[in-house]
């Protein structure tokens, strides 16, 4: 068990509200909601995170208070009577696991769209338009303000009426905190000096007070400091910190930056390749000037960090939002003594760039999380343990599959061709700023290893090496190998990204790197050959932009090194050939646009085009298997028994999972691996 003394584990009083340790879950819209509404999938996500102990779980972040600042990203509808049922539901379910709940509330002012829902005009303080969402605004009115002071207490008595146990008011980069920034230039008395640019946010913070009483719980999420030109200075963050503490606010969790745009954003919700906790100097500045309790979340990903902040001080609670969507039992783990157990948050920023991608959060290596109604975040035993297991290859997919088998019971024997675990995880994480990849691959070898888990290294398997070792479920986790079949001609002239990102390509000269995939591959591939010595790049594309797969939090990292390196960018063109002209390639690019092609003349040429299968040894079993490979796709969506047996006297089931079917990414493959062995 975990000693007593632990920082995490003690109690806290926030306010009149009893926290059973020091750890929450800070507010984020992971776009769970359905219509606006926190329904069983929003209520399950956070019930999860209260089962595994978080003393405190923040829902709702952006949760918008009027019609017109409509959802950017399914944030819920808190200036609707019907949300009342569903947040009672929701804080119900959280309560009895022994958690506390509040939900953050906001007017996003020029966050959104003005074409979208209700096609309302934006409000701002004055007119503008903000980067990242590309919207004009118009400048608040009187009413405008009257009204929206209105909504943003309703809201909060809304979120009283379910059972809350208290709200949080968004203050970086929404119409809130809009107000008190110094770009705030109204001359109506709500700007100019500070006393003018803070009274909107205290006439907010005083209606809500007289609409919920001076009981329930109200702080704010700020930030503190701006962290850029004309920006709120840290001076001036603290002085409002201590003037919204002052006039009732409950607590302050601490922000540092805006988030106008990806750049900005991505400073605010740092990911891999950043140093752990790199704003809690200043929340710790803002503790030593409030008299109230203060948070904070930002890259502390780990538990060693979050001890240290509590030790040193710097908070009264502390916030590991991500690491939860990592592992909801993290705490859990930590009171249990089983620390080194704890699935690891690698800082992927793959949750957050998912809900702009496909609309929805989800972590990179928990599958579980968001779908827990279908999911179990702890794996149950087998209704009928005792298979003996054989998984061919250790990459993400195969290492899931393994680990999932062995706790459900059964006997796993793995068989990798490679000296080591990791597939193409260790591709990904070959360059330095994304080293914590690897997370991925050694949180599965710890829990494979604590599962008696056989592995057979350097091992190519054939037929005859499964057959030998009597299976009863085969599963063929063969990953795949670089596509540079693609083109018309030339395709034993190029080199693909692999032979770059794994350093058995060093080239010199010219590049041109042709990305016919839209993810991480193509982009960390320019990135080491744009700091390399004496070598130049060209990143073309068929898309019209550049990484549509990336996501907004780890586009800048790419973009900072493309400028400062002078990597040539082009849009719109596709790699069809390649030549050899002497000593130098020919590239032949294709346009649809214009329907026709164009040539660049390169030292060396390569691409990026996804990963054909290997899936020899699949095909060398099919016909031996008693499923002959068949999946049941019903059953495998619905996490059930597969039952195809059209040969039944064969010993054995067959299945292959991860790249051996296709081209994708890492949390596909391990979400194959997790679905298909929870039903054995």
């Amino acid at each position: 068990m975990a000693s007593t003394n632990d920082p995490l584990l003690q109690p806290f009083t926030l306010k009149h509200l009893h926290l059973r340790n020091r750890v929450v879950s800070t507010s984020h819209e992971p776009a769970y909601s359905e219509g606006g509404m926190p329904r069983a999938r929003y209520r399950l996500y956070h019930e999860e995170k209260a089962k595994g102990g978080v003393a405190l779980t923040m829902i709702g972040g952006s949760s918008i208070v009027a019609a017109d600042s409509p959802p950017a990203f399914g944030n819920l509808h808190l200036y609707k009577d019907e949300v009342v049922p569903w947040l009672r539901e929701l804080a119900d379910g959280v309560h009895q696991h022994g958690s506390a709940v509040m939900c953050q509330l906001s007017h996003l002012g020029w966050r959104a769209s003005n074409f979208s829902d209700d096609w309302l005009p934006l409000m701002w303080p004055q007119r503008g338009r903000e980067h990242a969402h590309r919207s004009f605004t118009k400048q608040m009115e009187d009413w405008d303000i009257t009204r929206i002071v209105r909504q943003y207490a309703e809201a909060a008595q809304r979120c009283q009426a379910a059972g809350l146990d208290g709200v949080e008011i968004e203050a970086y980069g929404h119409l809130f905190d809009a107000f008190w920034s110094p770009g705030n230039r109204r001359e109506d008395g709500y700007g100019g000096d500070l006393e003018g640019r803070v009274r909107f946010p205290l006439q907010v913070l005083a209606a809500m007070r007289k609409a919920v009483g001076p009981g329930f719980i109200i702080g704010v999420r700020m930030a503190v400091d701006e962290a850029m030109p004309g920006g709120l200075s840290e001076q001036e963050g603290l002085t409002i910190a201590r003037t919204l503490a002052d006039h009732g606010m409950d607590f302050i969790s601490v922000i540092k930056g805006r988030i106008d745009s990806g750049e900005a954003l991505a400073r605010v919700i740092p990911g891999m390749g950043t140093p752990a906790g790199p704003h809690l100097e200043l929340a710790g500045a803002v503790r030593r000037t409030v008299p109230v309790p203060v948070m904070h979340a930002a890259r502390i990903s780990d538990v060693a960090t979050a001890r240290h902040a509590l030790r040193e001080g710097l908070v009264d609670l502390v916030g590991l939002t991500r690491p939860h969507m990592a592992d909801p039992y993290l705490l859990a783990k930590v009171a249990a003594g089983q620390e080194q157990r704890i699935r690891p948050c690698v800082g992927a920023s793959y949750c957050i760039d998912r809900i702009y991608i496909s609309g929805e959060a989800h972590c990179i290596h928990n599958p579980a999380t968001g779908r827990e109604a279908r999911i179990p975040q702890l794996t149950p035993p087998s209704p009928a343990p005792g298979k003996h297991v054989v998984v061919v290859g250790a990459g993400p997919a195969g290492l899931e599959a393994a680990r999932v088998c062995a706790e459900r019971g059964h006997r796993v024997s793995v068989l990798e061709a490679a000296s080591h675990a990791g597939g193409q995880v260790r591709v990904a994480a070959a360059p330095l700023r994304r080293r914590e990849l690897i997370g991925v691959v050694d949180w599965r070898l710890a829990e494979c290893e604590r599962l008696e888990v056989s592995f057979r290294y350097h091992c190519y398997a054939e037929a005859n090496d499964v057959l030998a070792l009597a299976p009863d479920v085969v599963i063929i986790a063969t990953g795949g190998i670089p596509d540079c079949e693609f083109l018309e001609e030339g395709n034993a002239l190029v080199h693909s990204s692999w032979d770059v990102l794994t350093g058995d390509f060093t080239p010199q000269g010219s590049v041109l790197v042709f990305d016919g995939n839209g993810g991480h591959q193509a982009m960390s591939c320019a990135e080491t050959l744009a700091q390399m010595p004496g070598v130049s790049v060209q990143l073309v594309t068929g898309e019209t932009s550049l990484g549509p797969d990336v996501g907004g939090l780890n586009m800048p990292a790419y973009l900072k090194v493309f400028v400062a390196h002078g990597v040539q960018q082009t849009f719109s063109q596709r790699l069809v050939g390649v030549r050899a002209a002497g000593s130098q390639k020919l590239a032949r690019l294709w346009c649809e646009a214009t329907g026709e092609h164009y040539e660049r003349r390169v030292d060396h040429v390569v691409v990026e085009h996804g990963t054909l299968p290997m899936d020899e040894l699949y095909f060398a079993l099919k016909g031996l298997s008693r499923n002959r490979g068949e999946l049941d796709h019903e059953a495998f969506i619905g996490i059930r028994e597969q039952q195809v047996n059209t040969q039944p006297e064969a010993r054995f089931q067959l299945f292959r999972i991860g790249d051996a079917v296709a081209s994708r990414d890492i949390h596909a493959a391990i979400y194959d691996g997790l679905r298909l062995s929870l039903a054995i």
